[in-house]
């Protein structure tokens, strides 16, 4: 089996693009009471992670990381841009520009040479994690893998704080979701282009209303 540091660079909550400052929503969903202990968060986590992220940001990634690959700049623009017109709502806009920006800083000292989206893709987290990943020749399964695992986290760690919970109970949460990354990744890889696509309604309320939140532990 192949270990590959760089991918656990691109993965690891040390890594300075500040994904563990929003919650997506998360934190008006506890407020309101619909996430509320250990089998609400896992419940709101699986939703999203096995919907909206198998629907939107890995297949996206994929075909961005593949034309990376390839050096399809043109097809990389147009699965950027994409993407990035996904995100429903300012919170989600402005969490993935300030990500993308602080990764795109970090790529021009760590590997100045990235192929990267130069349109509006390049507001894009995911389309800049799918390019970094592609450059240092992470495969592409790995890099969903990753990709989702690092989400996957951040969400833990947010409930963790907003229940909260406590650290077996995260844990738990955290072993059930890792265990479902095979098949997510598995049937994002299988989507054709014409089922690329998905929108939670209730997440992007929340993001919306986060937005005006009384008080807010994470950003908006």
């Amino acid at each position: 089996m192949r270990v590959d540091p760089r991918l656990w660079q691109l993965i690891s909550p040390a890594l300075p693009v500040g994904g563990y400052s929003y919650s997506q929503g998360l934190e008006l969903a506890v407020e309101q009471g619909r996430v509320h202990d250990e089998a609400s968060a896992a419940g709101w986590i699986d939703g999203l992670a096995g919907h909206a992220l198998v629907a939107v940001d890995l297949p996206f990634m994929g075909r961005i990381h593949a034309a990376a690959c390839d050096g399809d700049v043109a097809m990389l623009e147009h699965w950027a841009q994409r993407l990035a017109c996904t995100r429903e709502t300012a919170e989600l806009r402005r969490e993935d520009a300030a990500m993308a920006t602080a990764l795109r800083r970090l790529l021009a000292t760590l590997s100045p040479g990235c192929r990267q989206p130069a349109g509006p893709g390049a507001h894009s987290y995911p389309a800049l994690f799918a390019c970094a990943a592609a450059h240092w020749a992470i495969p592409v399964e790995a890099a969903l893998a990753g990709y989702l695992w690092a989400w996957c986290e951040n969400q833990v760690a947010a409930v963790t704080r907003l229940v909260p919970l406590g650290q077996s109970s995260a844990q738990r949460v955290l072993f059930a979701l890792g265990a479902r990354i095979p098949g997510w990744t598995q049937a994002a890889a299988a989507r054709a282009d014409d089922e690329l696509g998905f929108s939670a309604p209730g997440a992007v309320i929340a993001s919306a209303r986060h937005e005006t939140q009384y008080t807010r532990l994470f950003r908006s």
